[in-house]
């Protein structure tokens, strides 16, 4: 396979990933501004531009932090590169370049994405930026489902590979932010914090059932933190996406030959997750954990470029 069409599949998985990881984000974040008893305001607003990294970018539009401004800006906006039309414009863009090496049903996923937000300018009120989200995830699913159905070969392996890379990273940025950005200055480690928020987190990766189902106890911060680290039962957490990731580098490699940087520190990332328990990672420091984590998985980003030669 030639290094510019490995390229190309690879940013198909990580634009496609963080468009519906931006959607559900959204989602969780109108909800969580809708509770009546504890409304959130701008401070869950802020909160989600932290978490999609948008946070100077939109402060730089000289804008108000508030529902309206925000939803538009992290759904439509053509000038936020990790918008969800921007992803899924950059996606098609990428998918148009290797339309031979994708499966028809895979290239009308990523198309009719687009068509769903090519042309709109405002996400609406409430109902309407719901609806819209609700059509995002729709197609990303969809997408998704194609992908499954494609042939087990490098195409499919390498915009896998792309997702997984994307999936630790916005997990890890979701957990940080709420855990070290949003804790109370005086609130102690593991106690009682905003219960709202942290069903927030599991409504972004959509782990709410697999919580009840894992967890006898009531909702911990300690035991989401591990949901989302430790436990790979759980598709959306870093152990699962790193199990994701050595996995298939291990099948690029057979089937290319390439092996090297790449595979050393996803197999290296994967042992320390499998050793690791999250008592030791709260003593140690979760924020100072996650922001090592986020800074090895850009340079395990950087290894794969390497590695496969991306042009």
């Amino acid at each position: 396979m030639l290094s510019r069409t490995a390229l190309n599949l690879y940013w198909i998985g990580r634009y496609m990933e963080r468009a519906e990881f931006t959607a559900r984000l959204l989602e969780a974040t109108i909800r969580l501004d809708a509770l009546s008893h504890r409304p959130a305001g701008a401070s869950a607003w802020r909160s989600a531009l932290l978490v999609a990294a948008a946070e100077v970018a939109f402060d730089e539009k000289g804008e108000p932090v508030n529902a309206s401004n925000v939803a538009r800006f992290l759904a439509l906006a053509p000038d936020n590169p990790s918008s969800i039309r921007s992803c899924i414009q950059a996606a098609r863009t990428n998918a148009r370049a290797v339309r031979t090496a994708l499966s028809r049903e895979a290239w009308e996923g990523v198309n009719r994405a687009w068509m769903s937000v090519r042309d709109r300018t405002s996400t609406g009120g409430t109902q309407a930026t719901l609806n819209l989200i609700d059509q995002v995830k729709a197609e990303a699913r969809g997408f998704e489902g194609a992908l499954h159905r494609m042939l087990r070969n490098e195409p499919t392996w390498f915009i896998r590979l792309g997702a997984a890379i994307e999936r630790a990273d916005n997990s890890a940025r979701l957990l940080d932010v709420k855990y070290h950005l949003l804790l109370p200055a005086d609130a102690v480690v593991g106690g009682t914090i905003d219960r709202d928020q942290w069903t927030t987190i599991l409504h972004t990766v959509s782990a709410v059932t697999a919580y009840r189902w894992l967890y006898r106890d009531g909702l911990k911060p300690w035991l989401v933190a591990e949901l989302l680290i430790l436990r790979n039962e759980l598709p959306r957490s870093l152990a699962a996406s790193m199990e994701e990731v050595v996995t298939l580098l291990t099948a690029l490699s057979r089937r290319s030959g390439k092996q090297g940087e790449a595979d050393r520190l996803a197999r290296s990332k994967l042992t320390r997750l499998r050793q690791s328990s999250i008592d030791a990672l709260f003593q140690s420091g979760l924020h100072e954990y996650l922001q090592n984590f986020l800074t090895e998985n850009g340079r395990l980003d950087q290894a794969i470029a390497q590695q496969f030669r991306f042009a």
